[in-house]
């Protein structure tokens, strides 16, 4: 099941254990390598100058009451994470990218974008064309096969405008 971004955050963190909300997630970590839900960004209920990090392999279950965890404990600070400080390093941030085609040709800014959310892959890119295409296009999705590369700049997919050539197939003779 797809879900769009905005269900991803400003979600509350539900612990099992206290049956009560432990923290809010606030954002969403995702590895530009492979767009992929990492973890999310969370204010601590108990701390509210600390923002911790939950990460997704710790996430019991997504409801539409928020994010169900074992406890308060599987909250961690960014330093503690060894493998992910260079993903968090780079602070990635998919909403707002302008796409491009790999021809240089202005899609247009990525505004939204959708989750599958048994496995956290990004599947789905919404983007929101110029003005002037809006009237004849409007927005365009982008599946996450049409994606050639992500940098910290841009989007670039293939050219979903351009009509796919079919094969030429000889007419049969008896």
């Amino acid at each position: 099941m797809l879900q769009l971004s905005a269900a991803l955050v400003n979600r509350p963190v539900l612990s099992l254990r206290t049956g009560g909300e432990v923290a809010t997630a606030i954002g969403v970590i995702i590895n530009p390598h492979n767009l992929k839900v990492e973890g999310w960004y969370c204010e601590d209920r108990f701390d509210k100058n600390q923002t911790l990090i939950l990460l997704s392999q710790d996430v019991r279950d997504i409801i539409k009451q928020g994010l169900v965890v074992n406890d308060h404990d599987v909250l961690v600070e960014p330093t503690e994470l060894i493998r992910l400080q260079s993903i968090l390093e780079i602070q990635f941030e998919l909403l707002g990218k302008p796409v491009i085609t790999v021809d240089k040709q202005k899609i247009g800014k990525l505004t939204d974008y959708a989750v599958d959310m048994p496995s956290l892959y990004v599947q789905k890119l919404y983007v929101t064309q110029p003005l002037i295409k809006s009237f004849s296009g409007g927005s365009l999705s982008v599946d996450r096969n049409q994606i050639v590369e992500i940098t910290t700049r841009k989007i670039v997919i293939n050219n979903p405008l351009q009509p796919t050539k079919s094969p030429i197939v000889a007419p049969l003779t008896p």
